[in-house]
């Protein structure tokens, strides 16, 4: 009887694998779209939702919601991530500025540990 096939074969797709389940300790079934946002924020940290959703081609509604996920306060009033701080830009109080956490930017870095040690 053969064994389960368990040999590595590619070492980069395993770290992505490692990422994902990173960010699926905080919810298992953490959407891509989620992820996304998350990984936007991250790597464009501060940045405008307007932005945020035209570089990743969401709607408004769309961005709205990964964004109230990510943050503190998730629909439907359960509790979000807490990974990043939506606020009123101060230079222009029509557009929200998107910025990690403490607990995102541990999160962020644990990913760069992951991808590039």
């Amino acid at each position: 009887m053969d064994p389960l096939k368990r040999a590595l074969t590619n070492v980069s797709m395993e770290r992505m694998l490692r990422v994902i389940n990173l960010l699926r300790q905080h919810d298992r079934e953490l959407p891509a779209q989620l992820m996304a946002t998350f990984l936007y924020v991250c790597s464009h940290n501060p940045c405008h939702k307007q932005a945020l959703e035209e570089d990743l081609m969401f709607t408004t509604a769309s961005g709205s919601r990964n964004v109230n996920w990510l943050s503190d306060k998730h629909r439907l009033k359960k509790p979000g991530l807490g990974l990043i701080n939506c606020d009123r830009d101060p230079s222009n109080r029509r557009r929200l500025l998107l910025k990690l956490t403490p607990k995102g930017l541990s999160i962020s870095k644990e990913i760069e540990s992951i991808l590039y040690d």
